[in-house]
């Protein structure tokens, strides 16, 4: 099931995506009652983390709703909005933690001039984006920072947003509190360098890179998540990511250094995850600092990941 946050006519809502198309829930409810005499009650509002496996309130309901419209579609078509009449919205907008990983492909390690380590000898490391001011929508534009505009760059990853409270989980039963996962694009500041005429300190290149993360907008979502009980295995996804048509990245989540439980179960052991957290898994090659290709204003990107979607978004 694929769920998207969406405005049309001036109201935020819910719906399922079906890539060109929405079905508003506010729509499919009634019409999925009156056909199959079935009452179904969905909450006001625009909250998707209630309609996510394994605990969500909504989940069970959405899930019957939905399956059902895929074997009726006939004569729902006045039900669904066009995607491109309406407002795609971050999917998960406001996250309490916004956890992102480093170097967790060993061909993007290598690219950067880096020795990938084996799993068994290292262990994953994680930084923050402020949740609140870097998260983005799809379709938004993404804003060049005029303190350091001319090395941003691209990096598709796997989301993953967790759908129970995991705390000390072992790797075996982590993908059990994932509820679902998305598209994010971890955009870049591959040089930021505060007051440049600074005297040196120790740990300047560490924060410099830090900092570099954290720029507005930064970290577009979307365009929807495709709940968890529909992904036997998260890593047997296909990401590319192309730059005005191009394509820049393309690979496999199954190159993943540690992949997706081994990264919850990590965390969990000395972080609380709660519901609605998000997790971006880190990014393959082809990220444009390796050829020195920078974004500029006009250069559309395309995060794509089969199964979920098409996350687009403009540089400005």
């Amino acid at each position: 099931m694929r769920l998207c946050r969406f405005e049309h006519e001036g109201k935020a809502q819910l719906g399922l995506y079906h890539d060109r198309q929405i079905l508003p829930l506010t729509e499919a409810a009634p019409f999925y009652e009156e056909r199959t005499h079935r009452k179904v009650a969905f909450p006001a509002g625009d909250d998707l983390v209630p309609f996510l496996p394994p605990d969500g309130p909504q989940f069970a309901a959405a899930r019957e709703l939905a399956a059902w419209f895929e074997g009726n579609l006939q004569g729902t078509d006045r039900l669904a909005v066009k995607a491109s009449a309406v407002r795609l919205l971050a999917p998960i907008p406001r996250p309490n933690k916004l956890l992102l990983l480093a170097g967790n492909y060993a061909s993007h390690i290598e690219e950067g001039g880096g020795v990938a380590v084996a799993r068994a000898k290292t262990f994953p490391y994680f930084f923050m984006k402020p949740p609140t001011t870097t998260i983005n929508h799809p379709e938004a534009p993404i804003s060049i920072p005029a303190v350091s505009p001319r090395h941003i760059d691209w990096e598709c990853e796997l989301g993953v947003v967790i759908g129970k409270r995991a705390k000390g989980v072992s790797e075996a039963e982590a993908l059990s509190h994932v509820g679902a996962y998305t598209v994010v694009n971890d955009i870049s500041d591959r040089r930021f360098k505060p007051n440049p005429g600074r005297e040196k300190r120790e740990r300047d290149e560490f924060f410099d890179w830090l900092h570099g993360k954290w720029h507005d907008g930064f970290c577009p979502i979307g365009p929807c998540v495709l709940t968890a009980d529909a992904v036997p295995d998260p890593q047997k996804f296909h990401l590319t990511l192309k730059v005005n048509g191009q394509v820049k990245q393309d690979a496999s989540t199954a190159l993943m250094i540690f992949p997706v439980a081994a990264l919850v179960a990590f965390i969990s052991s000395f972080v609380t995850l709660e519901t609605g957290d998000l997790i971006s898994t880190g990014t393959p090659s082809g990220v444009g600092a390796a050829t020195g290709t920078y974004l500029k204003p006009g250069d559309r990107l395309e995060a794509a990941i089969d199964g979920i979607g098409v996350l687009r978004n403009i540089m400005a």
